[in-house]
């Protein structure tokens, strides 16, 4: 026969009074709390109380928790009071009902109802755990489609209000300077790749906004000190092949503009087959303009043609340079200069263009910008 526990059932208000009273003296954040989470705090501990009754006088019949428990509070109050405090209010009300056991309940019936107790707060906290798994879980879930939303909308340019309302609710704060990673997505799942994608950024303290679109992989990230370093961090998280990195961005309305030349980049990476992973998209000007990006041409052309010829002669010795397979000599030959004179113009180029004549890859970047720049010019007469 078991143990009678009417008065316990009888004294359930009482008790839940007295679990909240507790609460308020030892647990600091309860006090921190608005008058609607307390209250909804008071039903949990209420409704813990009485299910454990019913399942006491039931014994057979398996408990169903987190209906009975939980479910008397909003989904909200797994958002205002973390796990560790659910824990602390569990015990905090099993500290109740087994100080009322030794009033409420006769002596020879009180080992097996303290018994009962222990078990059902056990219950209890995997009950917690699981609605905080499934929270976290649509959470995690919401979070990942609000995310792939604000990145398509970053891509199309269309940063309003909704969009930074969005990235409010993700918990957006980069104030640093932004850049965008564009590369193959990683072969498998994509979910888990972003997964990991997101704990690395977490782990090295960066801001980061992900999605795959197609067989692309996008991300934004909050650059820090180093940007270079930053995007070197991420770049293992992503497919095989090039990983084109925009020039930085000072805000989010620069952000479109940026992610065009990182896809721009990506499109054009396989034109230099030794290109570093990551590469700059800036330094992909050349293959991004002959794959047709008409902001690439207008870069290239303006970063070399129209810089060196607004110094005749600094043109002349680029054009004579480039065109004598090179070589200094022949160069100064051509333009009746010293070759030492040469060698300071092509220094001089270097700094003017960011492009160094007397390397292969300098060379050809300023081959192809003054090319272009010569084609868009008009004919002379």
């Amino acid at each position: 026969m078991r143990p009678d526990i009417t008065p316990l059932t009888r004294a359930t208000g009482e008790l839940t009074t007295l679990a909240t009273k507790r609460m308020e003296e030892s647990l600091p954040w309860f006090r921190t709390l608005g008058p609607d989470e307390r209250s909804w705090v008071s039903l949990v501990a209420r409704a813990g109380i009485t299910a454990f009754l019913d399942w006491y006088e039931s014994p057979l019949a398996p408990p169903e928790l987190t209906a009975d428990v939980f479910g008397a509070a909003p989904r909200t109050l797994a958002r205002v009071i973390s796990l560790e405090q659910t824990v602390d209010l569990v015990r905090t009300t099993v500290g109740v009902v087994e100080s009322a056991i030794d009033d409420l309940v006769a002596e020879p019936d009180r080992l097996p109802v303290q018994m009962a107790v222990l078990q059902y707060s056990r219950e209890i906290a995997f009950s917690a755990a699981e609605v905080y798994a499934r929270a976290a879980e649509a959470r995690g879930a919401w979070d990942a489609r609000l995310e792939a939303l604000v990145v398509d909308a970053l891509m199309r340019d269309e940063v309003d209000d909704s969009v930074l309302g969005r990235l409010a609710a993700l918990g957006w704060s980069a104030t640093s300077t932004l850049l965008v990673l564009a590369g193959s997505a990683p072969v498998g799942d994509p979910g888990t790749s972003l997964d990991v994608l997101r704990r690395t950024a977490e782990h090295h303290g960066l801001s980061l906004l992900s999605g795959i679109q197609g067989a692309t992989l996008l991300a934004v990230i909050g650059a820090g000190p180093d940007p270079l370093r930053s995007a070197r961090l991420l770049t293992p998280h992503f497919g095989p092949g090039p990983v084109v990195v925009s020039a930085p961005a000072d805000g989010l309305t620069q952000v479109p503009a940026a992610a065009r030349s990182a896809m721009g980049g990506l499109t054009a990476a396989w034109g230099w087959p030794d290109a570093p992973r990551p590469v700059a998209a800036d330094d992909l000007l050349p293959e991004r303009a002959l794959a047709g990006d008409p902001e690439a041409t207008a870069a290239l052309i303006d970063t070399v043609h129209d810089t060196l010829l607004a110094d005749a002669a600094l043109y002349d010795t680029a054009c004579a340079y480039l065109e004598r397979t090179p070589s200094l000599e022949a160069t100064a030959r051509a333009l009746f200069i010293h070759p030492n004179t040469v060698r300071y113009r092509l220094r001089r180029i270097a700094e003017t263009t960011g492009f160094s004549p007397t390397s292969p890859r300098g060379a050809y970047s300023l081959r192809i910008g003054l090319t272009l720049g010569r084609l868009r010019a008009e004919p002379l007469p």
